[in-house]
């Protein structure tokens, strides 16, 4: 059998659903099933090599584990045929943009790392460990990373506030020959192009017809422009709280100066409401909330993908008296943009071809793979496939790892 390692609680705990400690207060478990879900955790460690006698144990550990531990000394790439590091992401964060929460420090973003990684488990067949720093220093995040990254086969950064994430996903690619994916904003670019793909597609229309208005110029905001106009987007507008982000503006952070050079063509200024007038495509990606006077200003046959948990930004009651394509990041309508339909199958095609990076070419295949699983099935209710389509992962996974080795990063 396989050995496990588990959480241990007292008998008493196990019972009572709290201990000795808390006084005796009502249990959270009985207030709140998620709380009953999570107690102790929704991790384990499982051995995956028989220990039942002492021949087991040789080979498990020593002497045997030696021969291993030499092979790999004099030939380092044996490390990923012989250990789990081919197989294995480390999820990272520093619980400064814990989803809505905002930053709530490491121990408290601990139970979205442990469910991102069984996600990981779940969809992409990837083991994955998560590891919350105790520190928001960009210089020892990165250092702190390199440093455990032997034991890794890729780091997925998780929910590190922004502009902070963009210097530590750079600076972590730069040093490190292994992937490394910030999912708050590759992940949510990826499932929004794969869904605006189809949205298009549903309505006989090319990208480069579509003129799109992004409200939000945060992590997620920036790749998804980037990603856009990668894939051939008409036009895209970015705003923030002051409004779009053109060159004309002087009070520009670095990161907003660079989208500023690749976006807007039509050169608009001004707010997000006059941005959307005969806009195409509306993505929401920083709560607030959107006027209905400004919906009703798009283009006829609009999409409005508002995508802010747990309030979007359009309601899509109001959205469907306007958009053709409404989409959200809530499970309880339908086009769901849900980051899982893309991270777990991009991290099983890099780790599968043992590649070195995730490419933009990776990513685009990834949008490409899950928006062709819709098929011929494409409606206005389903321009994204659901987390649960068991052809998803294997679909993106096999995009990326196909991908990977066109541009030269696979070394398997």
């Amino acid at each position: 059998m396989a050995a496990e390692i588990v959480n241990p609680r007292s008998d008493s705990e196990s019972r009572n659903g709290h201990t000795e400690q808390d006084g005796g207060a009502e249990p959270l478990d009985s207030i709140d099933p998620a709380f009953a879900l999570h107690r102790g955790g929704k991790m384990a460690v499982q051995a995956t090599v028989p220990l039942r006698d002492r021949d087991d144990l040789s080979l498990a550990y020593t002497p045997g584990v030696a021969k291993v531990c030499s092979a790999i000394a004099e030939q380092p790439e044996l490390v990923h045929d012989y250990t789990w590091k081919s197989s294995v992401v480390a999820v990272v964060t520093d619980g400064t943009a814990v989803l809505g929460l905002g930053d709530i420090g490491p121990e408290a973003s601990l139970p979205v790392m442990e469910g991102k990684a069984i996600l990981f488990k779940q969809f992409g067949g990837v083991d994955a460990v998560p590891l919350a720093l105790n520190t928001t220093d960009v210089d020892e995040i990165v250092e702190t990373v390199v440093r455990l990254a032997p034991s890794f086969g890729g780091v997925n950064l998780e929910d590190i506030s922004a502009p902070r994430c963009f210097e530590v996903e750079r600076r972590l690619q730069e040093q490190l020959d292994i992937p490394v994916f910030h999912d708050d904003q590759h992940g949510t670019a990826i499932v929004s192009l794969a869904a605006l793909r189809n949205a298009a597609r549903l309505s006989g229309r090319a990208l480069g017809d579509l003129r799109a208005v992004i409200s939000g110029a945060g992590a997620a905001g920036v790749a998804i422009a980037k990603m856009l106009v990668e894939a051939g987007i008409g036009d895209v507008a970015v705003t923030d709280r002051k409004g779009v982000v053109s060159r004309e503006r002087d009070d520009l952070t670095p990161i907003k100066r660079e989208v500023a050079a690749f976006t807007n063509k039509a050169g608009i200024s001004g707010s997000l409401e006059t941005a959307l007038d005969g806009a195409d495509v509306f993505i929401g990606v920083s709560g607030g909330t959107v006027p209905e006077s400004a919906v009703a200003s798009m283009a006829k046959g609009a999409f409005v993908f508002a995508m802010a948990n747990p309030d979007p930004e359009v309601h899509p009651e109001i959205a469907h008296k306007y958009a053709a394509v409404v989409a959200t990041g809530r499970s309880d309508f339908p086009n769901q943009i849900n980051n899982v339909l893309a991270f777990p199958g991009i991290f099983a095609g890099a780790l599968q071809v043992r590649a070195s990076r995730i490419t933009e070419g990776m990513k685009l295949a990834a949008a490409e793979a899950l928006a062709s699983v819709v098929g011929d099935d494409l409606s206005a209710d389903y321009v994204i496939p659901s987390p649960f389509d068991e052809r998803v992962a294997p679909a993106v996974t096999a995009a990326v790892a196909a991908a990977a080795r066109a541009e030269g990063v696979a070394r398997r």
